[in-house]
């Protein structure tokens, strides 16, 4: 970390300023994780073969309710197999230092930050999480866990007639879906935390982008947010990205190239010398 950045963190820590951080696949891929964009999320349905952005559909999910069930229920079986890593510790930590000023949006559907310890009220799922589920049919039964009787799938695995008992609304009785944003539906605040992202965006001081591209688009809105409200940007990742390009064309804005695995305990080691500036000296009273 450059001297210039680590004095900006620094100061920010004693500044009382609010912090968010924003996490794509590239903190999950450290984990294990694929990105299921690539060759591992192609599945094949019959003689056909479906690219991730056919599979992740309300359409195909209409079409073909069991095909799609058994591709995330194979995501599943990836997802809980992996552990997080100390980037999302890292995490934990920061928001330990800051507390309610402190927001988590992630893109990942993992739930690896959940697990790492983060918490379920500042984290914004804001593609939802592989392990839920909710009413496929609209009948307003909140998102709730997959049941544990329903196992993560082998590839090309199919469903049981007892997953599909279980993948049932309890409380219409119809299908329901998993709880993630597919590729032909729109960000809402109910399921998706659409309108607290961009509030937090206008609010935040300093923005640290973790293992993202910016192929989507809320994240990139929260990212423009913050640069128009004045904010701090700092991108993690491997390699340049539309986040990194954002942060250095502003005036107020870093690239730390590298895993965030190494990049983000640093990061928070910092922080953590800044918040001390903050704590108030244990003095004695006077005698008498």
């Amino acid at each position: 970390m450059d001297a210039e950045l680590k004095q900006v963190l620094i100061d920010f820590a004693s500044s009382g300023g609010r912090i968010t951080v924003l996490s794509g696949a590239g903190i999950s891929a450290e984990s294990g994780i694929p990105t299921f964009r690539g060759p591992e999320g192609y599945w094949t349905v019959g003689a056909a073969e479906y690219h991730p952005q056919e599979m992740a559909t309300l359409r195909m999910f209409r079409h073909s309710p069991d095909e799609v069930w058994a591709w995330y229920l194979y995501r599943l079986g990836v997802c809980r197999a992996a552990s997080p890593n100390p980037g999302h510790h890292a995490l934990v930590q920061i928001e330990g230092l800051f507390g309610e000023r402190f927001t988590l949006i992630t893109q990942n559907v993992d739930g690896l930050h959940l697990r790492a310890g983060s918490s379920p009220e500042r984290t914004f799922q804001i593609h939802g999480n592989v392990f839920f589920m909710r009413c496929a049919g609209g009948c307003g039964n909140a998102a709730l866990p997959i049941p544990g009787a329903v196992p993560g799938k082998a590839r090309g695995e199919k469903l049981t007639a007892t997953d599909r008992e279980l993948l049932r609304c309890p409380k219409c009785g119809g299908w329901a879906r998993p709880h993630v944003l597919w590729f032909d539906e729109y960000y809402d605040e109910a399921s998706y935390r659409f309108e607290s992202a961009l509030r937090v965006a206008g609010e935040t001081d300093l923005l640290i982008t973790v293992g993202a591209s910016g192929s989507t688009n809320l994240p990139n809105q929260v990212a423009l947010g913050v640069r128009r409200a004045g904010g701090i940007l700092v991108d993690v990742n491997v390699a340049e990205n539309y986040f990194s390009r954002l942060a250095l064309s502003g005036g107020r804005g870093f690239f730390c190239r590298g895993a965030s695995g190494r990049v983000l305990p640093e990061v928070a080691e910092v922080l953590q010398a800044g918040a001390s500036r903050t704590k108030p000296t244990d003095v004695s009273p006077p005698p008498g």
